[in-house]
């Protein structure tokens, strides 16, 4: 694809009529598009906001759920950029601005001010162009197609014809779902062969209300000389600005994040970094600590000359380049640099702003200005942007976000949007790391860029914004049970609890069998007025969403106010969505008796998300029942979770569903019930529970509300899971109840931790590798322990999840904590993370479990056949975003390798 990219074709040396029959054929061809356009618009108009509302969800799931293949499409296209981010950005494109247009009054009357008299409507501007670039394909695409359909408006897209055919794919999906769900026909069109001849015919339609321009210079300047008005971008080469008094630790981790991102093609990306000298030389060697290649100044001319073109802003990057890695750009330019190495530093002086180097690059290339005052500083990034960018954005890391220096960096840089600490390219976009500003992938460069928008492209009205962008973490949360029972005879709340007339029992066989339900019972009956029961026995190890649905029945038979679930894992997982899908059939009637619908509603369910409030499918609040979860096994924490996994049913694949509404209200953790489960459940489960502590200790979204939890639980589980293996319920000792006690109450504190913590892809593996080769879940965790830790536990170049308050990369440090915190020794943190593996790889040892795949029955060549199936199931897995390392396809194949 790369060659094909730099592969330079004669053209033929068209006539002027040949010219004017091509530019015929177009503006015939366009002519048509427009007049259907037209005609759907006309539908559109009369649509209500509920109806509109419904499409755009549609749309936005529908880009969701193909994040990753569309990733994958643009990248096998163009040969730009990174698959995994590309992911990152179309999911960016599907729930961030979902999530920030779907509450949008964007039909009728928007507001009324009874007061001053006024009444707003909103009323569709008509026909719109979308012009699509190479750089970002597929997110752009759905990213327009979405704000077009929630302002009931139509569009024409005339996609790069680097990028056509996973544009179109792009624009085919997301309109495919909107027409489903009740859009015109027609309402999104996009030329089928691309040419200028068919873009120009586009954009000067008379019938085009506006044009949606983002791309490079040439076609924004032509959509904004079409005669036609145009929402367009101007180049961006935002410089920013590392203050004397910054976090240099996190300033750096920001900026390399940022340059990293899908190779630096957003075009918010840094291009400049202006440094204070003060720090000047500690960030230029923790740069290259992490990664940067400091390019020696004999061989700037040669990177420069391959890089950069002169054009009329003075030079811009060469078409083959964009998206490119800095490896693969220095090697084209005849340049070697060492291995490992990626984001390319250029010692430039300010004196000489406008020369190659300065301009715009998309790609890992970033120019360093070294200055001494705050003033220097200030009239350095406006000169940068006076030379390009002018307009786009500025950002400054610094000390505290309060500094009132701040505010003066901003008045007196001409930028639109002024990123305040924070990676600048995921920044800029909006939403991810600041809610000052809309999520958008069009972003306006204001009166300086010459352009019409000053913000963030979305459905409001043109203004002309400033915007201050402050770095912010949204507020954590603990949410648990409101009531948690433990100690011996726990169970007898349940003589106690409130509002219990019809309690329904869901367990697997062996709970009835050896009367555990009956214990259950017993409570039951001593309550003073009398409850009814209904019990589901026959939970399957590995529950399927089929068994589910079984229970859904049974329940909306039977009609329960309480649900009682009552085994390990599998039973409360299946409860938990037996419970829910009972609880959603009642609001949509015969659901239960559609298989279709029923599978429909799974997959929405069961979708990948970066932030759980803001994930596109939201799971009902239960109104009819209140749920009490009683675990008779010491691993999965579900009875403080909002988790549940279930099995698909054809595929075998398990996915981990997750929403608070899956919390049961009450947890009854009594030790009482453990005490005769078989030793190989003991040690799965324990295996199990130390997974979901160190996951979410190291986890970004862990925090000191939620270590001290995980920190217990990994202590207890250490002292107590090989007495706990070792006791035998029939010869039974002190020594052993109170090992089989321990355990229990540590599976529910890892449970708690992992609840608001959430995991990494030490779970995202075992769902998949469990699911696929019929292993026990607690066991493909034990496999891949170890080699999780070891990939999480590096420093240097290391592409690390984006998540806000994670300032960071700190795993090493993390699991060297634990290693210290249970009394290992190491003399640094890369030998403590060693004793850690060496301490998990023993306590396997101790149960008796073989932390291999090819142990336990699973062939090299099964796992090699299923191989990139299973690897993009992993990066898809809902846990893989808690993950503190952001692996990438390539090295989650290599952890699924590592295993054998």
């Amino acid at each position: 694809m790369v060659e094909a990219i730099i592969k330079k074709t004669a053209k033929k040396v068209l006539t002027p009529e040949e010219k004017a029959e091509l530019q015929a054929q177009a503006e015939a061809m366009t002519a048509e598009l427009v007049e259907k356009s037209q005609k759907a618009l006309a539908e559109f108009s009369t649509f209500t906001q509920e109806q509109v509302d419904k499409i755009v969800a549609a749309m936005a799931l529908a880009g969701s759920e193909n994040s990753l293949r569309l990733a994958h499409a643009a990248h096998d296209e163009t040969g730009r950029g990174v698959v995994e981010d590309k992911d990152t950005k179309n999911r960016f494109a599907s729930e961030s601005v979902y999530n920030a247009i779907k509450f949008d009054k964007t039909v009728g009357v928007i507001s009324e001010d009874k007061i001053q008299g006024k009444v707003e409507l909103a009323a569709p501007l008509g026909v719109l162009a979308g012009i699509v670039p190479t750089t970002n394909p597929t997110s752009t695409t759905i990213f327009k197609a979405m704000l077009t359909a929630k302002t009931r408006n139509t569009i024409i897209f005339a996609f790069h014809p680097q990028a056509q055919k996973s544009s179109a794919l792009s624009a085919k999906i997301v309109y495919d779902a909107a027409v489903k769900a009740g859009a015109p026909k027609n309402f999104i069109q996009w030329i089928e062969k691309p040419s200028i001849y068919g873009t120009t015919a586009l954009i000067q339609n008379r019938g085009i209300a506006s044009i949606l321009a983002t791309g490079g210079p040439a076609m924004v300047n032509a959509s904004l000389k079409s005669g036609n008005p145009s929402m367009g971008v101007g180049a961006g080469n935002g410089a920013i600005y590392l203050d004397a008094t910054v976090d240099t630790d996190r300033a750096v981790s920001d900026l390399l994040l940022s340059k990293r991102f899908d190779n630096g093609m957003i075009c918010a990306t840094e291009n400049s970094a202006v440094i204070q000298a003060p720090i000047y030389d500690e960030v230029l060697q923790k740069l290259q600590d992490q990664g940067a290649y400091l390019v020696p100044k004999k061989d700037y001319k040669k990177i420069a000359d391959y890089v950069f073109k002169p054009n009329a802003e003075g030079f811009g990057v060469a078409g083959p380049v964009a998206g490119m890695s800095g490896q693969w750009i220095a090697e084209q330019a005849g340049v070697k640099i060492p291995e490992g190495k990626d984001v390319l530093l250029f010692e430039l002086d300010q004196k000489n702003i406008g020369e190659a180097l300065s301009s715009e690059k998309l790609s890992p290339l970033l120019s360093i200005y070294k200055v001494e005052k705050r003033d220097e500083a200030i009239e350095t990034v406006q000169a940068l942007l006076n030379y390009q960018g002018a307009g786009h954005n500025a950002a400054i890391q610094i000390g505290s976000q309060d500094d009132p220096f701040i505010k003066e960096y901003a008045d007196a840089i001409g930028v639109s949007r002024i990123l305040v600490n924070q990676p600048d390219s995921i920044g800029g976009i909006g939403d991810i790391y600041t809610d000052a500003m809309r999520p958008s992938l069009t972003l306006g460069t204001g009166s300086w860029g010459k352009n019409s928008l000053s913000h963030n492209l979305s459905t409001y009205d043109l203004l002309n914004i400033k915007t201050v962008a402050r770095r912010r973490n949204r507020p954590q949360w603990i949410r648990l049970p409101k009531e948690v029972y433990y100690e011996e005879n726990a169970i007898t709340y349940l003589q106690e609890l409130p509002a219990v007339k019809r309690a329904f029992i869901v367990a697997d066989p062996g709970m009835v069998q050896f009367g555990f339900v009956g214990k259950v019972l017993s409570q039951l009956e001593l309550r003073q007025e009398q409850v009814e029961t209904s019990i589901y026995g026959s939970v399957n190890p590995d529950p399927t969403l089929s068994q589910a649905v079984d229970i859904a029945r049974q329940m909306a038979a039977f009609k329960p106010d309480t649900v009682i679930l009552l085994g390990g894992g599998s039973a409360l997982d299946a409860g938990k969505i037996g419970r829910f899908l009972y609880e959603y059939s009642t609001r949509h009637e015969g659901i239960l008796g559609d298989e279709e619908a029923i599978k429909d509603l799974f997959m929405e369910l069961q979708q990948k998300f970066m932030d759980i409030r803001k994930r596109i499918v939201k799971f009902y609040h239960a109104r009819l029942t209140q749920m009490v979860a009683i675990p008779t096994t010491s691993g999965t924490g579900s009875e403080v979770t909002p988790f549940a996994v279930i099995t698909d049913d054809q595929t075998h694949v398990k996915y981990p569903l997750a929403d608070y509404e899956l919390t049961p209200e009450v947890a009854i953790v009594d030790p009482e019930f453990v005490m005769t489960v078989p030793k190989r459940t003991v040690a799965f489960s324990g295996l199990d529970a130390l997974s979901h502590a160190f996951e979410s200790y190291v986890s970004v979204m862990s925090s000191e509300f939620t270590r001290p939890w995980a920190l217990q639980a990994i202590k207890l589980i250490f002292e107590n899971l090989t007495t706990s293996y070792q006791y035998d319920s029939k010869q039974p000792t002190k020594e052993g109840q109170n090992a089989r006690t321990k355990m229990h109450y540590a599976s529910t504190l890892a449970g708690m931790s992992f609840a608001n913590a959430f995991l990494g892809i030490n779970h995202s593996l075992a769902h998949k590798t469990g699911g696929e080769f019929g292993l026990p879940h607690g066991l493909a965790i034990a496999i891949a322990m170890p080699h999780v830790i070891k990939f999480n536990a590096v420093t240097g170049n290391v592409k690390r999840t984006p998540y806000p308050r994670y300032e960071t990369y700190t795993a090493q440090k993390d699991y060297a904590d634990i290693a210290r915190y249970l009394g290992l020794k190491g003399n640094t943190d890369a030998e403590l993370v060693d004793a850690l593996i060496a301490a998990v790889k023993n306590l396997a040892k101790s149960v008796e479990v073989d932390q291999t795949l090819t142990g336990n029955g699973v062939k090299k060549a099964d796992l090699e056949r299923n191989i990139d199936q299973l690897t993009d199931l992993v990066y898809n897995d809902q846990c893989t975003p808690g993950n503190p390392r952001q692996p990438s396809l390539e090295e989650i194949k290599q952890l699924l390798m590592d295993q054998l």
